[in-house]
This record gives C-alpha cells, sequence and structure tokens, in this order.
C-alpha cells in the first residue's frame, strides 16, 4: 500500500475582491502553494446565492490549499478576526496526501 501522511486542507469561500488579501494574508502565513476554484452560486444564513457573469457583484471564490499543520494554524489565525466582517467561510480539515514534501 502506497504510504500516506496527514496534511491540513483549508478552504476559504470569499467575495472575488477579497481574493488579493487573502493571497497576501496566506503568503505571511508561509502558504505560497494553492488553488483558486470559481464558484456559480448556493445557499447560505443570507438565503441564495449566484454568481452574477455581468456585474461579478456577487462573485465568490474557494480559495483552496493543503499545508503543514503549522501552516494551517497561521493562517486560521490570521483570517479568525476577518470571519465575520468580511463574511468567510473558512474550513479546516484532515487529509492523507502522498508525496507529503509538496505540501510543506
Amino acid at each position: 500500500m502506497t504510504e500516506t501522511i496527514i496534511r491540513r486542507r483549508i478552504e476559504v469561500l470569499a467575495d472575488e475582491p477579497l481574493i488579493p488579501a487573502i493571497e497576501r494574508i496566506a503568503a505571511s502565513a508561509g502558504i505560497e502553494h494553492y488553488t483558486l476554484l470559481p464558484t456559480l452560486g448556493g445557499m447560505g444564513h443570507s438565503g441564495r446565492w449566484r454568481d452574477d457573469q455581468i456585474s461579478g457583484a456577487t462573485a465568490k471564490v474557494m480559495f483552496m490549499a493543503v499545508t503543514s499543520e503549522e501552516g494551517a494554524d497561521k493562517l486560521t489565525d490570521l483570517l479568525s478576526p476577518l470571519l465575520a466582517t468580511h463574511h468567510l467561510i473558512l474550513l479546516v480539515s484532515n487529509v492523507e496526501v502522498i508525496r507529503p514534501q509538496r505540501f510543506d
């Protein structure tokens, strides 16, 4: 069986204009590798939302990174003050990865 190691997966759902700030915050936490995923819509506490392709006013993006426990803790600490004021959704979970050196 292929050997795996535990790393942390961080997902941040944010309004698209906030993504450059999240990228900078992640870099300051030592997280340099990530993926940005477009979203189509969803249902939240404020009701249904959908990406507005014309204006982009309600566009949301998912920032996703797999990193060490320390990197995840740093990013979580840095983003925590923004959760309520910027309506971010922050998810942290353990994942098993192959080639752990790619996710330090």
